[in-house]
């Protein structure tokens, strides 16, 4: 024996720790070296992780014939036809069309611990009952008729206050509907100079609202006593058709395309001016944090403004937005904050666009955007749910329940033959009616005050008015699954009751 095999069989000799069998005996398990030093039970039950042969179940005589057999068929390959058929028929009926030589053990088994989970786990997941899917009606609970509704995509002509009372512009007029009693009262009616009445929009306390005209002026008004308190003239250079509240500050848009946020509180007004509109401003959204405005145009332009930039001279004449929004491709009015994450902001695109985009208010990124195949109107958040709801114009003019984010079809509600302009989730009262109405105007405005742009306090039940002069009632959002009970002075918010404006 050579130096080198030498060295080398002492080399293994000296990591050798124990005899290890070649093979098991007929019906043992295969060894295993323990990877625990605790059991040291010889009879404990190892499995192994390779295919063992098993002699137990092999059969060494039929082994070494098949091992056999293929030398005597070249041996014989010159044996008659009839002698090589009947070795064959002889094969198929003694050896059973055996053809294994080896028979191996079966696969060791799973550990039992992670069977029990999955068991465990199995019936876990069977035993929690299924969620049901929510009933949405595709019809309108109610109908009513809304005659001389302006069709204007650009106007804002609906608000339902803090206080329960419903405000609508019709022609030159505004009325008043106390849902609490369902007492009607007409505000105003403006000289055709002035009109028609372009915007309404009620203050956070309740009780004095603000009504844009096409003469570019805006009015205050208390409707506790029917009182004009002021007009703001000068403004804009025309129509005002657009109108939000933060607190004490009244923003405009008007068809200049200019912003403007008033503090109502003083003589002096105007307190910041916002340019970034080249045409008409058709849609004006506060956030839930008064910090930041969602401002859309006629312009296809989407602006984010927020009040830390603001400029509070008016002669400097603009103030930076904070985003610059340019992918829709259609005007832009449909806008509506999200309940549940503050800087997300829906938005959604005329005829030309179709689309409703996702925004991240703080970075100006667009998180998605859908196609919906038609001109969005109008855009309102569920409340208690992440879904929402859009109205649409051409081709259905329907309503289209959404979940957010998979941004998945629940439902379309149809029933409207014009465009959908107006959506608002309302409290649904009850509606008397005399049975002898000799004032046709009176009748004319006990059936269309219910023509709402507005969020409710519940915000179960959605109201729609479309160009086809109607107002459609839908049991869209249904009841929250767990309603919080809310303590009395809980509500937060821009329209919060003990809010008070006071108007010079």
């Amino acid at each position: 024996m050579d130096a080198g095999s030498h060295s080398i069989s002492s080399e293994k000799s000296s990591r050798y720790v124990a005899p290890r069998p070649p093979l098991q005996e007929a019906g043992s398990r295969p060894y295993m070296p323990s990877l625990s030093t605790a059991s040291r039970n010889p009879s404990a039950k190892c499995y192994g992780d390779r295919f063992i042969p098993d002699r137990s179940a092999m059969d060494m005589d039929m082994a070494h014939y098949l091992l056999t057999e293929p030398r005597k068929d070249k041996e014989n390959a010159a044996a008659s036809p009839a002698k090589e058929a009947y070795r064959k028929l002889l094969a198929e009926k003694i050896l059973n069309n055996r053809t294994r030589i080896l028979s191996f053990r079966n696969k060791p088994p799973e550990p039992e611990s992670i069977l029990t989970e999955l068991r465990a786990d199995a019936a876990s997941i069977q035993a929690k009952p299924a969620k049901q899917r929510r009933y949405i009606p595709q019809s309108a609970e109610r109908t009513l008729d809304a005659p001389e509704l302006v069709d204007d995509y650009y106007l804002n002509l609906l608000d339902w206050g803090s206080s329960n009372v419903l405000s609508i512009a019709l022609g030159n007029s505004v009325y008043l509907w106390d849902a609490t009693n369902s007492s009607t009262s007409e505000l105003v009616t403006v000289d055709e100079d002035n009109g028609p009445v372009t915007s309404v929009s009620w203050a956070p306390d309740g009780r004095h609202i603000a009504v844009g005209l096409n003469s570019s002026d805006v009015q205050l008004w208390d409707t506790s006593s029917n009182r004009l308190l002021r007009t703001m003239r000068g403004v804009h250079d025309s129509r005002v058709g657009s109108l939000a509240w933060n607190n004490n500050i009244l923003t405009t848009g008007g068809m200049d395309g200019k912003i403007v946020n008033n503090d109502v509180r003083i003589r002096n007004h105007v307190v910041q001016t916002y340019q970034g509109h080249q045409q008409e401003v058709c849609g004006l959204k506060w956030s839930g944090s008064g910090q930041q405005l969602a401002s859309g145009g006629n312009d296809n332009l989407l602006h984010i403004w927020d009040v830390s930039m603001a400029s509070s001279m008016p002669s400097a004449g603009r103030t930076q937005w904070l985003h610059r929004l340019e992918d829709h491709l259609a005007a832009v009015k449909a806008l509506a904050w999200c309940p549940f994450q503050s800087n997300l902001l829906a938005s959604g695109g005329g005829g030309s666009d179709r689309c409703i985009k996702f925004w991240n208010t703080h970075t100006g990124a667009c998180l998605n955007s859908i196609d919906t195949g038609s001109q969005v109107c109008s855009l309102v958040w569920n409340k208690n749910e992440r879904e929402l709801l859009s109205s649409h114009g051409f081709a259905q003019n329907q309503l289209t329940l959404w979940k957010y984010p998979s941004m998945v079809k629940m439902a379309e509600l149809t029933g409207h033959t014009s465009r959908v302009l107006f959506t608002a989730q309302v409290i649904f009262c009850s509606l008397y009616l005399p049975f002898k109405l000799t004032n046709i105007a009176l009748n004319r405005l006990l059936i269309t005050c219910l023509v709402v742009i507005l969020q409710s306090p519940d915000g179960l039940t959605v109201a729609s008015a479309a160009a086809d002069e109607t107002l459609r009632f839908w049991n869209v959002f249904g009841a929250p699954e767990a309603p919080k009970t809310a303590t009395k002075g809980s509500h937060t918010g821009m329209f919060n009751n003990s809010n008070h404006i006071h108007i010079r």
